[in-house]
C-alpha cells in the first residue's frame, strides 16, 4: 500500500506529463474500441437482417442497392419489376416461398413496406397487440416505430411519398394501425408493414397499366436453387437476382478497408504511448535516482523500488485502458443515439464486442514488459555509487 501511495505521489508531481501518457494510450485504445464496438454489432444486425432472405428479384441496376433497398432498407430501390413477371419466379418448384415487396412511401423515416403475410414469417415476427391487416389501408407497425412514434392500436398514420422523411404527404390516404409487433431484433422492428394493395391504392393515380411490385424475396427449397436460379434469372429475364448473402459480405469487405486504416493508426498511437511511457518512467527514474539511493539507505529492498516504478507504470496503463474503453464506448452510444434519431440501425455502447477483452490483455501486457527495464534499472541500482556522485 505504501509503494501505491508513493506511485500515486510521484505521477501526481507530473500531472501534464501524467495526463499526456494517458490520453495518448486512451486515443488508442478508444479508436479501436470504437471500431470493435460498431463493426461487431453491424455485422450482427447484417447477418441477422439477411439470414432469413436467400435471393432478391428485383430490378435491374446495382445488386448491392436492391439488398440495401429490399432488405436492409437502408437505400432507394432499383426500379419496380412487373407482377406477372415475377409470378414464373414464384412457381419456381426450387422456390420455397416468395414475398413480395412493394416500396415507395416512408413514415417519419421508417419506411412503409406493401407485402403479405410470409414477410412476418421471414424474421419469425409476431403480434404483441392487435391483428393482422386485412385490408386496404390497414397497417401493423414494428416495436420501434409504435415506441418512437408513441403508435397504439387504431392510431392513423400518413405516408409521405419517397424514402426521406421530408417528402410530400399522402393526407388524403391515412394508414389505420390494427397491429403492433413484438420486438425481432430485425428491420421488421423500424418498419410500418401493410399490404401490397395499400401501396398500389395510395398511388392509383400514377400507376402504371401494370400491376408492379419492387422485388420479390426469396427462399430456396432446396441448395441446388442457390447454383441454377440466380444464374438463369439473369440470363433469360429483364430482371436481376442478387444474394443478400455475397452482397453483406462484399459490404463488409468494403468497409473493412477503412476500419483497417484507422485500427492500424490506432496501434500506431498506441506504440507512440508505449514509447512515450518509457521514456517518461525511465527519465523520472534518472530524476529520482537520489530519492531512491536514499530509500535503499533506509532499508528498502532493490525488490521494493523496482516495484514502485513498475506501479507507476502499470497505474498509467490502467489508467490509459480504462479511459480508452469509457471513451471508445460512450462514443459508439452517442453514435447510437445519432443513428437512432434518423430512424436508422440501432448502435449501443453498452454492449461489449468478443476482441475487446484480447485487446486490453494486449495493451496491458505490452505497457508491462515496456515497464519492466526501468523497473529493471531501478532493481539493480547502486545506491552508494549515486550519493557519492551527488
Amino acid at each position: 500500500m505504501r509503494i501505491l501511495h508513493l506511485a500515486f505521489a510521484y505521477l501526481a508531481s507530473r500531472p501534464l506529463l501524467t495526463a499526456l501518457n494517458v490520453a495518448m494510450l486512451a486515443l488508442g485504445v478508444a479508436t479501436i474500441s470504437f471500431l470493435l464496438v460498431v463493426t461487431h454489432q453491424a455485422e450482427e444486425r447484417l447477418t441477422r437482417d439477411a439470414r432469413s432472405v436467400d435471393l432478391v428479384v428485383g430490378a435491374k441496376g446495382s445488386p448491392l442497392q436492391l439488398i440495401l433497398s429490399t432488405v436492409f432498407h437502408a437505400d432507394v430501390p432499383t426500379g419496380n419489376i412487373g407482377l406477372e413477371e415475377s409470378r414464373p419466379i414464384a412457381a419456381n418448384p426450387m422456390v420455397a416461398s416468395a414475398t413480395p415487396v412493394a416500396l415507395g412511401d416512408s413514415f417519419h423515416g421508417h419506411r412503409i413496406v406493401g407485402t403479405d403475410g410470409s414477410f412476418l414469417a421471414l424474421y419469425d415476427a409476431r403480434l404483441a397487440q392487435g391483428r393482422m391487416f386485412a385490408a386496404e389501408m390497414e397497417a401493423i407497425v414494428g416495436a420501434d416505430v409504435a415506441r418512437r412514434e408513441g403508435l397504439a392500436v387504431g392510431a392513423k398514420l400518413t405516408g409521405a411519398h419517397g424514402l426521406a422523411a421530408s417528402g410530400p404527404a399522402h393526407g388524403d390516404h391515412p394508414y389505420q394501425v390494427v397491429g403492433i409487433l413484438a420486438p425481432t431484433g430485425t428491420v421488421a422492428d423500424r418498419l410500418v408493414i401493410t399490404s401490397v394493395e395499400s401501396v398500389w391504392h395510395v398511388h392509383a393515380e400514377h400507376a402504371p397499366a401494370r400491376p408492379e411490385i419492387t422485388a420479390l424475396l426469396l427462399r430456396y427449397r432446396t441448395p441446388l436453387a442457390a447454383a441454377m436460379l440466380p444464374r438463369a434469372i439473369n440470363a433469360t429475364t429483364a430482371m436481376q437476382a442478387a444474394s443478400p448473402a455475397y452482397e453483406s459480405a462484399r459490404l463488409l469487405d468494403l468497409v473493412g478497408v477503412g476500419v483497417e486504416t484507422l485500427q492500424w493508426f490506432a496501434i500506431a498511437l498506441m506504440a507512440s504511448a508505449a514509447l512515450s511511457l518509457f521514456v517518461a518512467l525511465t527519465s523520472a527514474l534518472q530524476e529520482r535516482r537520489y530519492d531512491l539511493a536514499l530509500l535503499r539507505t533506509l532499508g528498502a529492498r532493490p525488490g521494493a523500488l523496482a516495484a514502485l516504478t513498475l506501479a507507476e507504470g502499470v497505474t498509467l496503463l490502467l489508467a490509459g485502458v480504462i479511459l480508452g474503453f469509457a471513451l471508445g464506448h460512450g462514443a459508439a452510444h452517442a453514435l447510437g443515439w445519432w443513428l437512432a434519431e434518423a430512424a436508422s440501425w440501432p448502435v449501443t455502447g453498452l454492449a461489449w464486442a468478443p476482441g475487446e477483452a484480447m485487446l486490453a490483455a494486449a495493451v496491458l501486457a505490452i505497457g508491462a514488459l515496456t515497464c519492466l527495464v526501468p523497473a529493471w534499472q531501478a532493481y539493480f541500482s547502486d545506491p552508494a555509487s549515486l550519493l557519492a556522485r551527488r
